[in-house]
C-alpha cells in the first residue's frame, strides 16, 4: 500500500486535537477522511508489512480520534476501521450459500502420492492437447478456519466460514474486527471480488492471550486452531474484536472478469489490494521444486509464528486448471502435501471397546494424559482387532503417539511392553452380550439395531439431516429419551405422547407437541429419505436416492439380490452385499415391520415419466411454491438431471429470490439460459409434469 500524500496523520500526527465542538462541517469531513485513510495506511503497515511507523499510543490517539467525530457528527460507515471494535451482539450465526462452491483438497504425506500427482496432472494436459509449462505455485497449510470474503465495488459485503462447501455460517460482522482483513481494498479491484482466506490465531498471540484468560481464571484453549475457530464464531462481536486474529488470503474464488492468467499474478495482484498474504509463497518450475519448498516449509515450522500442517501445491495456469477440473469434492490441480506427524511417548492403562451405529466395534486406548501439538490427549483409536496384533499393543505398554494431520490421535509404535498385563478382544458385544463376527480386519455386533449401544445412535442417525431431518430430536433429546426409558426400539418413536415429553426436564407441551407433530410428518418421507434414515452400511443419502430412482418401492429394494443391487449405477459387490447383509437380519427385519406397524410409509420414488430426458437445471435462490430439493427431486423424477453448478451441459438456471452471483455469471459464461419460477413451471407445464 502506497503510502498517502498530504495526510497530516501518516508520519507525524499531532499530539493534540482541536475539541469536537469547535469544528465546523467542512473541518469534519476533510479530518475524518484523513483519519480513515491513516489509520488502514498503518494497519497495513502494522498487520502485512510488519513494519509500523508510529507508535501503539499514537494509532490509540487517531483511532480515539475518529471515533469521536463519527459518534459526534453521525458519520457511520460500513468500512471505517472504527468498525474493528464490533457490532451488536447476535441471537445466532445465519447460513448463507457461499457465491461459489469452497471444494476440499486431495492430500498425502508420502512423496510418491505427490510425484503420481504431477504425472495425472500432465497426462491429462497432454490428452487436452495442452502443451504448456507445468508450473506450481506453492504455499504454506494454514492450520485455521477457512472463510468466504465477498466485496463489492471495493467495500468488504460478506463473510462466512466453508461450512459444508456450499453454505457456511455468516461471521462478517466478527471478521470486520480482525485488522488484517480490508474493510476496503486499495487500487482497482474488479466491482465484485470473492476470496478465500485462512483465519488464524498467531502463536505468540496465542500464548499471550492464553495467560490472560488463566489469570482471569477462565479456561485455556487447548491449541490457536480451536482458538480462531470459536472466536470467529462468538455471537459478541465485541468478543471477537478482543482477540488477536489474523487472516491470510491465498485463493480467489470469483474475479469479476478480472481475468486472472496465473496464480502467481493472483497472488500479487490481491497484495496489491491489500489482502494479507504469505511472503513464503512461491512459483516452481516442477514437482521436484513443490518437494523441496514442503521441506523447507517443514524445517521452518516451528519457527513460524502461524501453525501450518504442510504445503500446497497448486498448478499456475489458470486455463490449465479450468482444463483439469475438479471432482465433486476437490479441485484435480491441487493437492496438499502433509507434515509427518508430531510424536510423544505416553503408557496405555486400559483398552475398552466401543459399539459403533452400524454394529462396528472399535478398540479405544486409554492413556496417561501427554500434550501432543499443544493438545493434551488422554486415548487413541486403535481401530480394529487386527491392528492391535499388528502392533503388539497390550494394557501397560510404553507407546509412541502421534496426532495425524496434527488432528487425529493414534498410536504409531510400542516403544516398550509390559509382559505383566494382557488384553483379549471380547468374543460377545459388551453392551449387548450378542456372539461378534469378524469381518476381515474389523469386528462387528450381531445384534443390529436391538443392541442399545448401536440403537441410540441408530435413533440420532434416524432423525439427522441425512435421514429424515426431524426437528427436536437432536441427540440430546435422544439421550434423554433413552435415559427416561422411553425408548427401546426405533419404533417407539412413534409411540411417544405429550404427557411422556412433558414430563422430560427442559420441556413443555409446547415442544412435545412440536416433536410430536415433526414425528407424525416423518411418516410419509420419500423413498431415498427413508433409506438413509435406516442406517444401512455404505448407504448414504446419494446411494439411497440411486436405489430409490432404481427400484421404485421399500418393498423392491427389500427383495432385491445381490445381482439386482449391482445394476445400480455406483453400486459394486461389496456394497451390494452390505445392503443385503443389512435386510436379511431378521432383527433389522423386525424394525422396518414394525416402523411400518405405526404407520411409517415411505413414499414411491417419483417415476413420473422421461417428460424432462435430456434436460439439465441448477437452482439458485428461494423459490416460492416449492423448496429447491423439492424441485430437484421433481425434475429427477421426470428423468432430467439437477446439478449444483452451472456447466456447458446445463439446459436451464432457474432463479429465485436471493440469488447467489456465481451462478448466474457462470450461466452468462456459457450461454445458458436464465429462467424464473414462473418460467419454470411454465415449461413443466408445457413438458406435460404433473406438479
Amino acid at each position: 500500500m502506497d503510502e498517502p500524500e498530504d495526510n497530516p496523520y501518516v508520519r507525524d500526527p499531532p499530539l493534540e486535537f482541536d475539541p469536537v465542538e469547535e469544528l465546523d462541517e467542512e473541518t469534519v469531513d476533510a479530518q475524518v477522511g484523513h483519519l480513515r485513510e491513516a489509520i488502514r495506511y498503518h494497519d497495513h503497515r502494522y498487520y502485512q508489512d510488519a513494519d509500523p511507523v508510529i507508535s501503539d499510543r499514537t494509532y490509540d490517539r487517531l483511532f480515539d480520534r475518529l471515533a469521536a467525530l463519527e459518534d459526534a457528527f453521525d458519520l457511520d460507515s460500513a468500512t471505517s476501521p472504527t468498525r474493528r471494535v464490533g457490532g451488536e451482539p447476535l441471537d445466532e450465526l445465519e447460513t448463507v450459500e457461499h457465491v461459489t462452491e469452497m471444494l476440499s483438497i486431495d492430500s498425502a504425506v508420502e512423496e510418491r502420492e505427490v510425484r503420481e500427482f504431477d504425472r495425472r496432472v500432465r497426462d491429462r494436459l497432454a490428452d487436452a492437447g495442452d502443451d504448456g509449462p507445468v508450473e506450481y505455485l506453492c504455499e504454506p497449510k494454514f492450520d485455521g478456519l477457512s472463510v468466504e470474503l465477498v466485496y463489492e465495488d471495493g467495500a468488504l459485503e460478506r463473510a462466512a466460514t466453508r461450512g459444508d462447501g456450499e453454505e457456511g455460517d455468516d461471521v462478517t460482522e466478527n471478521v470486520r474486527t480482525i485488522r488484517s482483513v480490508p474493510l476496503e481494498l486499495d487500487g482497482d479491484p474488479p466491482s465484485f471480488l470473492a476470496v478465500r482466506g485462512e483465519v488464524f490465531m498467531p502463536k505468540a498471540a496465542f500464548q499471550a492471550y492464553n495467560r490472560e484468560r488463566l489469570e482471569r481464571g477462565d479456561e485455556a484453549f487447548a491449541n490457536p486452531r480451536n482458538a480462531a475457530a470459536g472466536t470467529l464464531r462468538q455471537l459478541d462481536p465485541a468478543v471477537t474484536a478482543e482477540r488477536p486474529l489474523d487472516c491470510f488470503v491465498f485463493d480467489v474464488l470469483v474475479d469479476g472478469g478480472y481475468g486472472f492468467e496465473t496464480r502467481i499474478e493472483e497472488h500479487r495482484t490481491v497484495a496489491d489490494w491489500g489482502f494479507h498474504v504469505d511472503d513464503a509463497t512461491r512459483l516452481v518450475e516442477d514437482v521436484d521444486g513443490a518437494i523441496a519448498f514442503r521441506e523447507e516449509m517443514l524445517d521452518q515450522r516451528d519457527d513460524l509464528d502461524y501453525e501450518l500442517d504442510g504445503t500446497v501445491i497448486k498448478l499456475d495456469r489458470k486455463a490449465a486448471c479450468e482444463t483439469l477440473g475438479s471432482t465433486s469434492r476437490a479441485p484435480r490441480w491441487a493437492f496438499a502435501y502433509k507434515f509427518p506427524a508430531r510424536s510423544e511417548e505416553t503408557t496405555v492403562r486400559d483398552v475398552v471397546v466401543q459399539v459403533g451405529r452400524t454394529g462396528r466395534l472399535t478398540p479405544v486406548a486409554l492413556l496417561d494424559p501427554i500434550e501432543v501439538s499443544g493438545v493434551e490427549v488422554s486415548r487413541a483409536t486403535l481401530h480394529n482387532p487386527e491392528q492391535i496384533e499388528e502392533l503388539g499393543v497390550d494394557v501397560g505398554d510404553r507407546v509412541r503417539l502421534t496426532r495425524a494431520g496434527d488432528v487425529i490421535p493414534y498410536i504409531e509404535a510400542v516403544v516398550d511392553a509390559d509382559a505383566d498385563d494382557h488384553f483379549g478382544f471380547p468374543n460377545h458385544c459388551p453392551v449387548c452380550d450378542s456372539p461378534i463376527e469378524r469381518d476381515g480386519p474389523m469386528a462387528f455386533c450381531t445384534g443390529g439395531v436391538a443392541c442399545p449401544a448401536q440403537l441410540r445412535r441408530a435413533v440420532r442417525h434416524y432423525a439427522s439431516r441425512t435421514g429424515l431431518d426431524v426437528e427436536g430430536l437432536g441427540e440430546k433429546a435422544v439421550d434423554q429419551l433413552f435415559d427416561a426409558g422411553l425408548l427401546e426400539a426405533l419404533p417407539d418413536l412413534y409411540d411417544l405422547t405429550v404427557e411422556d415429553l412433558a414430563a422430560l426436564e427442559g420441556w413443555g407441551e409446547t415442544s412435545a407437541e412440536n416433536l410430536l407433530a415433526e414425528l407424525e410428518a416423518s411418516k410419509e418421507p420419500p423413498l431415498s429419505d427413508f433409506l438413509s434414515a435406516l442406517g444401512v452400511p455404505e448407504v448414504g443419502p446419494t446411494t439411497a436416492a440411486d436405489l430409490a430412482r432404481h427400484f421404485g418401492t421399500l418393498d423392491a429394494v427389500m427383495e432385491a439380490s445381490v445381482e439386482e443391487l449391482q445394476a445400480v449405477e455406483g453400486i459394486g459387490r461389496t456394497v451390494a452385499e452390505e445392503i443385503r447383509e443389512f435386510l436379511d437380519s431378521d432383527r433389522n427385519r423386525a424394525a422396518i415391520d414394525a416402523l411400518r406397524e405405526r404407520g411409517v410409509d415411505p413414499r414411491p420414488a417419483e417415476t413420473a415419466g422421461d417428460a424432462l430426458e435430456g434436460l439439465t437445471f441448477v437452482f439458485t435462490g428461494a423459490l416460492d411454491d416449492r423448496t429447491r430439493e423439492a424441485a430437484r427431486e421433481l425434475v429427477e423424477a421426470n428423468g432430467g438431471s439437477a446439478t449444483s453448478s452451472v456447466s456447458g451441459n446445463t439446459d436451464y438456471l432457474v432463479v429465485g429470490d436471493d440469488p447467489g452471483r456465481t451462478k448466474r455469471d457462470d450461466a452468462a459464461a456459457n450461454d445458458v439460459p436464465t429462467i424464473d419460477e414462473a418460467a419454470f413451471e411454465a415449461l413443466l407445464e408445457e413438458r406435460g409434469v404433473d406438479v
